[in-house]
């Protein structure tokens, strides 16, 4: 879907570039007078839910390595601060491909892979003071992808 589209359904799209300094990323409650927490952030001015990245990793390596990719998502978990709570992987024959997700007490990262193409797409959706950006160099570090696209949507818009 091109920027143009998802901005004609009131949704923003932005390439990330890896190399900038992590951005402000505060966990604040939706109103002030609000007691419970509830995990609301506000990014770049915005109040929202979280931030949910969409990754797609191009020329990728072990993406049919089951323990590898449950590796790799336990320490996304830890790089983003994260609390994890279940990690279900399925692998796929014959071309062992993987689709899985990791459920979080902030939400989760989900993977689906198809190695016999070199590529995996991956959704990190993070809310609260984890931070969902810190996943990045983690995949690239484990997946050594020749090309990654990592686009950023503020889910849950208020206003």
């Amino acid at each position: 879907m091109s920027q143009d589209a998802l901005f004609q359904l009131g949704m923003d799209s932005v390439v990330l570039n890896t190399a900038q300094k992590e951005e402000d990323f505060t966990a604040q409650p939706a109103s002030a007078d609000c007691e419970d927490k509830d995990h609301f952030i506000e990014k770049n001015g915005v109040l929202c839910a979280g931030s949910h990245l969409i990754v797609d990793l191009f020329d990728a390596k072990r993406l049919d390595d089951l323990p590898y990719i449950e590796k790799t998502l336990v320490d996304c978990v830890n790089a983003a601060g994260a609390t994890l709570l279940h990690i279900h992987l399925h692998p796929f024959e014959p071309n062992g491909g993987v689709s899985g997700v990791a459920v979080l007490a902030e939400s989760h990262i989900s993977i689906h892979s198809w190695p016999e193409r070199d590529y995996a797409a991956m959704d990190i959706f993070m809310c609260g003071d984890a931070k969902p950006e810190l996943c990045i160099d983690v995949l690239q570090r484990a997946f050594a992808p020749g090309r990654m696209e990592v686009n950023e949507l503020l889910r849950g818009r208020n206003g």
